[in-house]
């Protein structure tokens, strides 16, 4: 599945206007799912997801102004600002993050927080080297990839927003659309840390770079084991074809939000809890948990508040996880790379607490399905989806043995769906 650009292009003209149909671009940008290496990518650590055909697209025509016009078709509400004062809106906060996306490639200060907040804003890419690049255009938007879910909806949002407003300014699609040159992936990997920038201190969720990261690099068939540090990527073949296995996701229907939930808690708790082992050892390079070896854990973890030490030993195991996961993939072992998928999620569910009754659920009646291979809760967790893999011929087995109906009050109605592993962002004239 995918945002029908037919229908979005008629959604265009009905909102600005038939008369603009020369000129116009479409930006699509996927959502992701995360194999193994959950709650690593803000302290630096490994991942492994794959990018999703679900998207977030984006039709535009660029404007000789400095004028930003954006309506959303999936809210139904139209958002308009100035490049040369970007604020946060309180009437339509599904824009702030194309404004924020907008600020960060410009190089602004953001006028919503404290100077000291915006220092670490990168002004050395070369997308908006001055923020007078930049031009306004008229857009519409939609997305097919679930909200809340945990599937990387804003990561879509912000990447396909790079792009358009990229194009807008006079970027080269082509170098955009590169996947192969050192110039394209450089460019690829300075639209994720912009974006991620937008989201860190404008919008002010504390993520990583993961999910910008897979929106902008993922390759079909492919998973991305990404070093967030870095950021270092190497695409990994998965071969699930040949093994006729799929992924399917199960979206719980239940919804969390990042800002106002206890995922920018988990962060506070690890990065204390490595500056705390960095004390106890007097080392100075140790700045967060990617630097921290399973040894040295067990040898301090007696010394944290055991809070911290679950959290951090959650982090510190899950890394390794990542990387003996991309082993097994190199050598054919579907079967080893999914214990590894069930060790996760008990880790996340007992150490970092991030799962809930409905997930833990999930699972289990998952793992109980011979063809199913492993599954685990994936995203920030409080709710949102599992990710399973399944050979085909139990893949009806497993739609109808999750919960089809909402589990809990207000939750909305749970989906099992099958998912493609697709090439990451694109920008195309139309």
């Amino acid at each position: 599945m995918a945002v029908d650009s037919k229908w979005l292009l008629e959604q265009f003209q009905e909102v600005f206007g038939s008369y603009l149909k020369d000129g116009l671009w479409i930006s699509q940008a996927p959502g992701r799912v995360n194999l193994i290496g959950e709650h690593t990518d803000y302290s630096g650590g490994f991942v492994f997801p794959v990018a999703i055909g679900h998207n977030v697209a984006i039709v535009f025509k660029p404007r000789t102004d400095r004028v930003v016009r954006l309506y959303s078709c999936d809210y139904r509400q139209m958002s308009e600002f100035c490049l040369d004062e970007i604020h946060t809106s309180t009437d339509a906060p599904w824009s702030n993050f194309f404004r924020g996306v907008a600020w960060a490639l410009g190089a602004y200060e953001s006028p919503d927080r404290g100077s000291g907040e915006s220092e670490d804003i990168d002004n050395t890419l070369s997308l908006g080297r001055n923020n007078r690049e930049l031009r306004g255009l008229d857009a519409v938007i939609s997305g097919d990839v679930p909200i809340g879910a945990g599937l990387s909806s804003s990561a879509a949002f912000e990447v396909a927003s790079a792009f358009a407003l990229l194009v807008a300014k006079g970027t080269d699609p082509i170098i955009l659309n590169s996947f192969e040159s050192e110039c394209g992936l450089k460019v690829r990997r300075e639209i994720a840390v912009a974006c991620q920038k937008a989201e860190n201190l404008f919008v002010g969720v504390s993520c990583g770079i993961m999910d910008q990261m897979t929106s902008c690099m993922g390759r079909a068939g492919h998973g991305i084991y990404l070093d967030c540090r870095s950021p270092r990527h190497e695409p990994v073949r998965l071969g699930l074809d040949d093994r006729d296995v799929t992924i399917v996701v199960y979206d719980t229907g239940i919804r969390r939000g990042l800002v106002s939930s206890e995922y920018n808690r988990r962060r506070q708790e690890v990065e204390t809890g490595a500056k705390m082992i960095a004390g106890i050892l007097g080392q100075s390079d140790i700045h967060s948990l990617r630097d921290v070896e399973l040894a040295t854990f067990e040898a301090v973890r007696e010394m944290l508040p055991p809070e911290v030490a679950r959290r951090c030993e959650h982090v510190v195991k899950e890394n390794e996880r990542v990387k003996n996961a991309v082993v097994a993939l190199g050598r054919g072992d579907l079967l080893a790379f999914a214990d590894l998928m069930r060790k996760s999620h008990e880790s996340l569910r007992d150490l970092y607490e991030v799962s809930c009754p409905e997930l833990d659920v999930a699972v289990k009646l998952a793992c109980e399905i011979g063809g199913v291979l492993g599954a685990r809760v994936t995203g920030a967790g409080f709710g949102g989806c599992t990710v399973n893999l399944v050979r085909n011929d139990a893949l009806n087995d497993l739609i109808l043995a999750l919960p089809r109906s909402p589990l809990r009050p207000g939750a909305l109605e749970p989906r099992a769906f099958a998912i493609d592993v697709v090439d990451g962002a694109r920008i195309a004239e139309l």
